[in-house]
């Protein structure tokens, strides 16, 4: 790529030499902050039918987004002699507050016209006074990685990570000419705008890997291995199982209490529950920590039987603690636990709880359920069919992650490079 023809030091470490040409300005001198929703409580939000409902930018479009999406927006009732700054178009927005330093510093910039919109409270907004600054570019040079680690720098906080707002006043930008400013957005505007289709693409292909995996594990288990040619293929019967269908005619059908033994796990209270241990634990969502004994010890799956996950699956190895939060499934005659917790998992148990305080699923409504059942040679067949075609899409998974990982680190340079004049576009 080129390069400006003279350099001068920046005067900062993490920006290292710019052109000489580009100067600098502090960001105070060429706009000003102006702050988010104040004086609003719970009540003010989620009235759907109140008249006085305004749309506000939540901080969440903020944190997600490179440009403000006005697909993204929330509403809050907002009284008509109330004074509270609307935002504008052209304004930036910074993360002031946040739960990570990731997010803390954020910018993002609203090129559409809300209308009468409002700004969250954990967020400011600022405006451009002088118009020889584009504000697209500004918030590009905000977003490149110097700039983002200079913020990240400055936060501070334990429980929730604050930036001060002199901190964000005082910022040092380095800019060059108008003309070159908005050459610069608009190079960055396309190659980006090619990047993140990529990133989509790779994206919608992982969605697809997860899909593909359902798909083999749903025939793998209701249906069988598919049939390689006229010597494998079999023939099938009506399972008498509504959600089912045919089943492989040597199949048997059974209700689940003649093969497995279904128990909840033991009391067990939060403040026994240690970081470390002997053994895990396991509640109905997975492990919640460690204890000093043990109530099972071998394979078994785990059902969840209460809260918004109840009739999630669960494997547990060797000796553990269930808590009465899980069902344990012990076997009553020989079988795959693969294969009983992946079909366990297909069945959708969530939809025979009862709602209560919380859904709750009833150990006798899942004994009495009927599922089918090939023989156990068979069940090993499937599970090691199902362990290899996982294993395949979750290594082609893998690549496309790093793929993403490696597209969004090289968006990230490229905006960092050339917002700082390391690479020339015009």
């Amino acid at each position: 790529m080129e390069r400006y023809e003279k350099y001068k030091d920046s005067g900062f470490d993490w920006i290292g030499e710019i052109p000489e040409h580009w100067k600098s300005i502090r960001l105070k001198y060429i706009g000003y902050l102006y702050g988010g929703l104040s004086g609003k409580s719970s009540k003010d939000f989620n009235q759907s039918s109140n008249p006085d409902n305004k749309p506000f930018i939540p901080f969440t479009n903020i944190a997600n987004n490179k440009v403000i999406d006005p697909n993204q927006l929330q509403y809050v009732v907002i009284k008509e002699d109330e004074k509270q700054n609307q935002v504008e178009k052209g304004d930036l927005f910074f993360m002031m507050s946040s739960e990570n330093y990731e997010d803390v510093g954020k910018s993002t910039i609203l090129l559409d016209d809300l209308g009468e919109a409002y700004l969250n409270s954990f967020c400011k907004g600022f405006r451009f006074t002088e118009q020889e600054y584009f504000p697209t570019f500004i918030n590009y040079l905000l977003l490149s990685q110097p700039y983002r680690s200079l913020l990240q720098i400055e936060a501070n906080g334990f429980t929730r990570i604050n930036l001060k707002i002199d901190k964000v006043n005082d910022l040092s930008l380095k800019v060059p000419p108008f003309k070159e400013q908005t050459a610069i957005a608009d190079y960055l505007d396309r190659k980006t705008a090619e990047i993140d289709e990529l990133i989509s693409q790779k994206e919608q292909l992982l969605k697809l890997y997860e899909e593909e995996k359902t798909v083999i594990i749903n025939q793998a288990v209701t249906k069988g291995l598919p049939c390689k040619d006229a010597r494998t293929c079999v023939s099938f019967k009506d399972s008498g199982i509504d959600w089912l269908g045919e089943i492989p005619e040597h199949w048997e059908v059974k209700k689940i209490k003649y093969i497995s033994d279904l128990r909840s796990g033991n009391n067990l209270t939060s403040s026994q529950i240690k970081l470390s241990d002997d053994f895990p634990v396991y509640g109905g969502n997975g492990l919640r920590g460690y204890y000093s004994e043990f109530t099972h010890n071998g394979d078994f799956v785990l059902i969840g039987r209460q809260g918004a996950l109840c009739g999630n699956i669960n494997y547990a190895k060797g000796k553990f603690w269930a808590t009465e939060h899980a069902v344990v499934a012990t076997p009553k005659v020989e079988y795959e636990i693969i294969w009983f917790g992946e079909l366990l998992r297909i069945m959708n148990l969530n939809q025979y709880s009862v709602a209560a305080a919380q859904p709750g699923l009833a150990v006798d409504t899942i004994r009495n359920l009927t599922i089918p059942v090939p023989l156990f040679e068979e069940q090993t067949t499937i599970v090691k069919h199902i362990e290899t075609e996982i294993n395949r899409k979750n290594n082609k998974a893998e690549k496309t992650k790093k793929l993403i990982d490696l597209l969004s680190e090289y968006k990230q340079s490229l905006i960092s490079e050339v917002v700082t004049g390391k690479i020339k576009v015009i």
